[in-house]
Order: C-alpha cells, then sequence, then structure tokens
C-alpha cells in the first residue's frame, strides 16, 4: 500500500431501505472525528439522497462531473465537490434521474483515481441493484459493505448477492447488519440470520441505534456521529464505526 493513498468502500445492499445512505453519512461522520479527510460519491444516478440529507447547497452533480469527463476536459475533482465541513465532502447525484444513462460505468475508476490522494477514504453509495455502473464500483473498490436488514426477504436477496461474488472468488466486503433502521422488524436472532445467510455477520448496528427524531437531524443536515456525545449515548454503534475504521487502517499497513 502508498503510503498516503487513501482507500474506497462501497455501500451495496440487495434491497431498498435498509438505511444504507445513512448508513454511509454516519460513517463519514465518525472517520471525521478520527481526523479522517472522507469525501462521499452519491451513486444512485435515479433517486440519490446524500444531498438532501447533507442539506446543504450545491450547484455541481456528478452529472457535471461526467458530462465533462466525456468532453474530454481537463477536470478537477475539486472543481465538482460540495464541503460540508473542514473533514466531510460530497459529490450528489442529479437532480434528474434521466440523466443516469448519461454516467459512463468507467467514470468511477476516473473518481477513485482522481480522489485517493486527497482523501483518506471515498465512500460511495449505491443503488440496490447490479447494473453496469454497480458492478463496476463493486469490482473497483477496496471494500464493499453489504447492509441488510432482519427480515426474510432481505436474507434471501443477500444469500444470492454473496453466492455471486464467492462463485467470482471476490472476498473484498463485509456484511452488515443494521436493526436500528426498524427495530420493529427483527424477526430473526442473529445465530438464524448466520445460519440462513451461510456467512458471518462482520458488524451489527443494534435496535438501539434506533434514531426517533431521525427527520430533524435531515432536516437541519446533521449528522448523528459528530454529536460529541455520540460515544456516550452509542456505545456498541461507536465500537461498530471504530471496528471498521481499524479494519480499513489494517489494510493500509
Amino acid at each position: 500500500m502508498i503510503k498516503g493513498k487513501g482507500k474506497s468502500i462501497c455501500l451495496f445492499s440487495s434491497k431498498g431501505g435498509t438505511g444504507k445512505s445513512l448508513t454511509a453519512i454516519n460513517i463519514a461522520g465518525f472517520f471525521a472525528t478520527q481526523g479522517k479527510k472522507v469525501l462521499i460519491v452519491d451513486y444512485d444516478l435515479y433517486f440519490g439522497s446524500i444531498g438532501l440529507y447533507l442539506n446543504k447547497d450545491y450547484t455541481k452533480t456528478l452529472l457535471n462531473f461526467a458530462s465533462d469527463y466525456v468532453d474530454n476536459k481537463s477536470i478537477s475533482l475539486d472543481s465538482y465537490v460540495t464541503k460540508y465541513n473542514d473533514n466531510i465532502y460530497f459529490l450528489p447525484s442529479a437532480k434528474d434521474p434521466r440523466s443516469a444513462s448519461k454516467v459512463n460505468s468507467k467514470l468511477i475508476d476516473l473518481i477513485i483515481e482522481k480522489s485517493i490522494f486527497y482523501y483518506d477514504y471515498l465512500i460511495i453509495d449505491t443503488m440496490s441493484v447490479l447494473n453496469e455502473n454497480n458492478v463496476e464500483v463493486l469490482d473497483s473498490v477496496d471494500l464493499n459493505l453489504f447492509i441488510m436488514n432482519n427480515d426474510l426477504v432481505n436474507i434471501k436477496n443477500m444469500h444470492n448477492l454473496l453466492t455471486i461474488f464467492d462463485s467470482a472468488d471476490k472476498k473484498n466486503y463485509k456484511i452488515l447488519l443494521n436493526e436500528s433502521i426498524n427495530p420493529y422488524k427483527n424477526y430473526f436472532s442473529l445465530y438464524d440470520i448466520k445460519k440462513m445467510l451461510g456467512y458471518n455477520i462482520d458488524y451489527h448496528l443494534d435496535s438501539k441505534f434506533f434514531i426517533k427524531n431521525i427527520d430533524s437531524y435531515i432536516f437541519d443536515g446533521k449528522i448523528i456521529t459528530l454529536d460529541k456525545k455520540f460515544s456516550k449515548n452509542y456505545p456498541k454503534t461507536y465500537k461498530v464505526f471504530d471496528s471498521l475504521l481499524k479494519y480499513m487502517e489494517d489494510e493500509n499497513e
């Protein structure tokens, strides 16, 4: 690993509604509190929500970057990202879902190339579909973090996804079980989920991380992991994000 080279993480789910985008933001927030410089890229090309969740005015999107790249302009990624705070920056998806077809699947390679020597971590949020663009992302990043919930459909879909990865001999993934998004839908025990999946659960956000007033955070553009009381209020969740960061740092050595 080259010194000073950042790492890329893709958050992917085999179905919608798993809390994937909020998890991406919370990971970015936690990494930022540890002094890391983070870029969040919203690669949900149809209905991305990162810009909405962060509630910051922005003028340029992933589409602008993609269009200029196609036009062979000499472009700097800095000209397209929006600053959230001193450690967090983001590149939102286009507001019009009809523009998704204008994003070339190879664009993610350029984004990674232009960001890994400037940011400590590149966090890529995706849509829940195995299309050409997403497959390119899954192939290109250092780590795929698969987000799943505690329900039968999600467990079945995740099992299928992991089978595909294993058949392709792809091992660059970890599994995060997110039971905080809906604490009333925890149908199976952790043991049962592991048995049905046939895989281990690497990270677990339990129901105690359920945020009743999450809408107020979104309206204010706040990231809960940036709260000074986060580690005290949610010690188990703090350990999850800390464990993820330590894993990524160990991979850098």
